[in-house]
């Protein structure tokens, strides 16, 4: 360790068991001269109005630790790091075995850690919402049960970015209006915690997954505040929506978290924070119990620090839903982690995009690759036409958002509508919507059919497969190599799969991610190939300050 925050203090006293753990209790602060300093800055997106939430006590997310881990020591904390700080989901169950770790005291580490930073100024990163208060119990119960058959997946802590329902805790998706959404378990909550995954907390997100002002900072809610990067807090963007799932894993809050994508909203945050991030074919898993957006192009999806703990992040979420019917054609029995160490690129043919090859870090990367056994061909994709695409977004937010509330919703929660929403943010306005709720308010305006946005939607799905149908075709190509989510869009409306992985860092520190893109239910294809890619190359670094 290179530092701990000060602010968690250890105070001994006589008890029968040993010195119990004191978090101090969370003082706000005065943010005036971060936010002066971020007026300038060269992206709109990150030129701040407020960093601590106003609705928030951070103190009910410390209370949900404090109970938790009140005999769990500085001194336990760093004999486990090694233990966990970095290590993969295989690597942590050995540990398991072995008897150096307990699913309790695992479970404990994630919590004291995120107290540790979580509980002073200078280190936050308002990543987290909300943490489960049985997180620990529910540890210790899995110790007694443990099996040689259990899925990896059994006693991992998992955080789940807070529109996905997760009885216990209220699904806000970031909004005031939200806060008392105490709903049941979404389908695929339902489907990690019958493997024994244990649900830790709530990421913060961008309020509304990024779908509700003109323009917002990524990963600004009114709920969570402002999700700050771990690579460069207020420096460098967290991207979004997902930004506290990719916030909190690049910190090692937790060790997997979910995320949910309707255009860029996993493959964005994962490739800024410098993590693994998988926006899976549109079906593959169910978004039954998520706040939506979009029910023609939303899916949730594993972020992580490793391509292994994808896969078996990914394994653990599967399955058809018979209320989410694009699930329908969902395939069984992929052994997405089971087969991933066998991925190689040798003999695979990757379609680079001409227009990205000016990024140096793309073009040595690419070589990567063919160093690997890789074959390039340099592709021009024509230009998509992106006319329709808020049309279609916010079509299907004015059918999708209330059938969520009639589905889906916590009992307290009475809107039928997005007007509702509106209304609602209209009563204080600074508050609620302090970068104003113009998405919102169009939705509203809009008049639109369903068999007039479906035939937008089936236009721009169109236009999506032909962007990367034609080279691919042409080519005969296995992959196609993005930066970020540089090509979000396009997957998208074309319903394609993408894997971002950690490739590399700017001169000034700034994560960048390589994105592979293949056909729709090739997820497995794209975690073999990530996989050896990351394993050749190894460019993840865990951030200086977070070490």
């Amino acid at each position: 360790m290179k530092r701990i925050i000060p602010f968690l203090l250890i105070i001994a006293f006589a008890c029968e068991q040993k010195p119990k753990t004191i978090i101090p209790e969370w003082q706000p602060y005065d943010e005036t001269t971060w936010l002066e300093e971020n007026a300038d800055h060269e992206s709109v997106r990150m030129q701040y109005k407020l960093i601590q939430s106003k609705i928030s006590d951070k103190n009910d997310m410390l209370d949900q630790i404090r109970n938790q881990i009140t005999y769990f020591s500085k001194e336990d904390y760093e004999r486990l790091t090694p233990f966990i700080l970095e290590q993969d989901i295989p690597t942590i169950q050995s540990h398991i075995k072995s008897g150096d770790l307990t699913y309790e005291t695992l479970t404990q580490w994630y919590l004291y850690r995120i107290a540790l930073f979580e509980n002073s100024k200078d280190s936050a990163l308002n990543n987290i919402i909300a943490i489960n208060p049985k997180a620990v119990e529910e540890a210790r119960k899995l110790d007694k049960n443990k099996s040689d058959n259990d899925h990896l997946i059994y006693g991992i802590p998992v955080l789940l970015k807070d529109n996905v329902n997760f009885e216990g805790l209220p699904t806000t998706a970031g909004a005031a209006a939200m806060v008392n959404n105490y709903a049941d378990d979404a389908f695929i909550v339902k489907r990690i915690k019958d493997k024994g995954g244990i649900i830790l907390g709530k990421a913060n997100l961008s309020e509304w997954a990024n779908y509700y002002a003109m323009v917002n900072p990524n990963g600004y809610s009114t709920v969570g505040g402002q999700t700050l990067n771990p690579y460069g807090p207020r420096k460098f963007d967290t991207g979004g929506s997902s930004s506290g799932s990719g916030s909190a894993i690049a910190a090692n809050y937790a060790a997997v978290a979910v995320g949910s994508e309707t255009s860029g909203s996993i493959l964005s945050p994962s490739s800024s924070n410098s993590i693994v991030g998988l926006k899976p074919t549109i079906g593959l898993l169910s978004r039954g119990g998520i706040i939506p957006i979009s029910s023609t192009l939303d899916t949730p999806g594993p972020m992580t620090k490793s391509v292994i703990d994808n896969a078996i992040f990914l394994s653990a979420m599967t399955g058809k839903d018979a209320e989410d019917a694009a699930t329908a054609d969902s395939p069984e029995g992929v052994k997405y982690f089971e087969d991933v160490k066998t991925g190689t690129v040798e003999g695979l043919r990757f379609g680079v995009i001409k227009g990205f090859l000016a990024d140096t870090m793309y073009l040595d990367n690419v070589s990567k690759i063919v160093a690997m056994g890789g074959d390039t061909v340099v592709i021009e994709p024509a230009q998509m036409d992106y006319n329709g695409f808020l049309t279609l977004l916010s079509g299907d937010m004015k059918y999708d958002l209330p059938h969520y509330f009639e589905a889906y919703a916590g009992d307290s929660i009475s809107y039928t509508s997005v007007a509702d929403i509106v209304e609602f943010n209209k009563k204080d306005t600074t508050i609620n919507v302090p970068y104003g709720q113009g998405r919102l308010e169009e939705i509203v305006a809009l008049e639109i059919t369903m068999d007039s946005l479906i035939k937008v939607r089936e236009e721009m799905n169109r236009r999506g497969k032909n962007y990367f149908e034609v080279p691919m075709q042409e080519h005969n190509l296995d992959v196609i190599l993005s930066i970020n989510n540089w090509t979000a869009g396009q997957a998208a409306v074309a319903k394609y799969p993408c894997l971002t992985v950690p490739m590399g860092y700017t001169n000034d520190g700034q994560p960048k991610g390589i994105t592979f893109i293949a056909k729709p239910f090739e997820e497995a294809k794209l975690l073999k190939v990530g996989y050896a890619y990351e394993q050749t190359t190894k460019l993840r670094q865990i951030p200086k300050a977070y070490h």
